[in-house]
């Protein structure tokens, strides 16, 4: 497959749609990985890394850790500020928006074949979950 995507065209919510469905597919290798193999349990703990408040989570200690670099930044913004029409599920706005600014991050960052960048995000998003760092924002391990 050599399709090549122009992320600078891209707004911010179609980064988040291939961000979505990038980060999903780490998140379920991670879980499978691990031996779980359960559905019921599966879908637990894939929760703690792809629900909204999870996103926001993990955005928040991003800022924390000083992670992300200037560009990343600012495709994050792309999403965050991007105007969606869909209602947030189960959570408030500003969470939700957070949330697809995330998913507009790993979008970019796929979409600009930054995956050494990519691999090393997912890294230290699985250390600050599996760690329970992200607990204190309502998130379940």
């Amino acid at each position: 497959m050599d399709e090549h995507i122009n992320y600078r065209q891209l707004n911010g919510l179609d980064l988040a749609y291939l961000g979505d469905a990038v980060y999903e597919t780490f998140i379920r290798q991670r879980l499978l990985a691990q031996g779980i193999t359960k559905p019921g349990r599966l879908q637990r703990q894939a929760k703690a890394y792809v629900s909204a408040k999870a996103h926001a989570a993990l955005f928040e200690l991003m800022q924390a850790d000083h992670f992300l670099t200037d560009e990343e930044y600012e495709y994050f913004k792309r999403g965050r500020n991007a105007n969606s029409h869909t209602k947030a599920k189960n959570t408030d706005v500003v969470t939700y928006r957070i949330s697809t600014g995330f998913e507009a991050l790993v979008g970019y960052l796929h979409a600009s074949n930054q995956f050494t960048r990519l691999d090393e995000m997912m890294e230290w998003i699985f250390k600050q979950v599996e760690s329970g760092r992200t607990r204190h924002y309502g998130n379940e391990k």
